[in-house]
């Protein structure tokens, strides 16, 4: 599998490449221009078929050159403890719990896999520094996929304010891994530093870093492997034409399910369910991209004016737009709709939800009400766990829900090594001073 730039065609770079530079010199983002047709492979895959046996047959495969057999499967298995949950819930709807994962977020699913392959990479052969860009309890998803990772620190940029979750017998400073940097600033603020220092090539190339957030091309191809399990788990007993209802904030999510149709998934589309920010609705309809004033609500992690995966979306609309224009379908799910959906999951299905998941939800229930989707079976991602909303959680519906055990620190705020004013010469000398 090959990779360019959005701003340029040439040159073209194996998927490895992509992932160790993370970002192409010229200012883009990478982005497949060679993709590998995975049919033949997960098409003889059924409800049987285990998470860990999809990607281990499929890793091999999207890393052949790079990796051979033996250490393209170390990546795979090395990478989870933990798999999807597909709950069918009617002849028109199912739902994918992907918030199983150590910080209860969609995100463990592509960040582990990314700490397993730089491990991979990287491990046996010198050191690299992974730069992040990270809010309040976020960060918790790194820690857990990179602490202890052979020849591998995790940096950790966090804006001012609280960082929760982490653990401080991890920090480099106690023998770990892990550099928690506080930023005088915002999180626009840190994740222009992660863009600086990336292409500060003469320190980048010196430390070997790369990063773990969204603008890493190895963090969302990852999550194809969700959207082909779910297939296959429901192939046999799908009616209809399948749909996935993606929470759309930065369209990381939603551009994997991409990916996943390039690499030969028999969707019929995706729903880009956007709260109230929507910020992508007129320019998947064909129209022009207008950034908006951003709108706080009750799914936050969809808040998002500038989405940064634009230039990613924008390429595929560039490459085929008549295509892409019916292939996603966008909407809009305000509070009161958000609010709504979580009490008709709850009541009509037993379903808790948190905001995020009822954005999709909401967004599939609309979307199913149109005569021409009639025939559709709507996958809904449910991409964050409904005890990190508790209390709202339980105002809508009732229902106390529990934090489990593995979440447990993300109640507690955690402490930085260094708290800098956001200049790239501040970050350099605190790495510096920390390793």
């Amino acid at each position: 599998m090959q990779f360019r730039s959005t701003l340029s065609s040439e040159p073209q770079i194996p998927l490895i490449d992509a992932v160790l530079r993370c970002l192409p010199s010229d200012g883009g983002l990478y982005v497949p221009s060679q993709v590998i047709d995975l049919r033949q492979y997960f098409l003889h895959m059924d409800e049987k078929t285990s998470y860990k046996e999809l990607i281990s047959t499929l890793t091999p495969v999207l890393l052949q050159g790079a990796l051979g057999p033996e250490a393209a499967a170390r990546v795979a298995l090395g990478a989870y403890d933990f798999e999807p949950q597909l709950q069918h819930l009617d002849d028109k709807l199912s739902v994918l719990r992907l918030y199983v994962g150590p910080s209860g977020t969609f995100k463990d699913f592509g960040v582990s896999f990314l700490a397993s392959l730089l491990e991979e990479l990287i491990g046996d052969q010198g050191q690299g520094m992974i730069i992040s860009a990270v809010r309040g309890d976020s960060g918790i998803n790194l820690e857990r996929a990179f602490r202890g990772r052979r020849g591998l620190t995790s940096v950790m940029l966090y804006p001012s304010g609280t960082i929760l979750g982490l653990d401080p017998s991890y920090y480099v400073s106690q023998g770990g891994n892990i550099i928690p940097i506080q930023i005088r600033g915002t999180l626009d603020d840190c994740q222009r530093l992660v863009t600086e220092i990336i292409h500060d090539r003469p320190f980048a190339e010196r430390h070997g870093i790369s990063s773990a957030n969204a603008i890493n091309p190895g963090r969302l191809f990852p999550q194809v492997f969700y959207y082909l399990y779910a297939f296959t788990a429901m192939r046999n007993a799908l009616l209809g034409d399948l749909v996935f209802s993606v929470p759309s904030g930065n369209f990381g999510n939603l551009i994997s399910g991409l990916y996943a149709w390039k690499f030969g998934l028999p969707v019929y589309g995706f729903i880009a369910a956007m709260n109230g920010n929507n910020s992508f609705g007129d320019f998947i309809r064909g129209g022009k991209y207008q950034p908006q004033p951003l709108l706080h609500t009750l799914s936050p992690a969809l808040d998002v004016s500038i989405p940064s995966n634009y230039e990613r979306l924008s390429s595929f609309y560039q490459e085929a737009p008549a295509v892409m224009r019916n292939m996603v379908f966008p909407a809009s799910v305000d509070d009161q709709a958000t609010v709504k959906a979580m009490e008709q999951a709850w009541k009509e299905y037993g379903l808790i939800l948190d905001p995020h998941g009822a954005v999709a939800f909401g967004a599939a229930r609309e979307y199913l009400k149109s005569p021409e989707n009639a025939d559709s079976h709507v996958v809904v991602l449910a991409t964050g766990h409904p005890a990190r909303e508790a209390a709202l959680v339980e105002k809508v519906t009732g229902q106390r829900v529990a934090l489990p055990e593995k979440l447990q620190r993300l109640k507690q705020s955690s402490e930085p090594l260094a708290i800098i004013d956001p200049q790239l010469e501040a970050l350099e000398a605190a790495i510096a001073s920390c390793i």
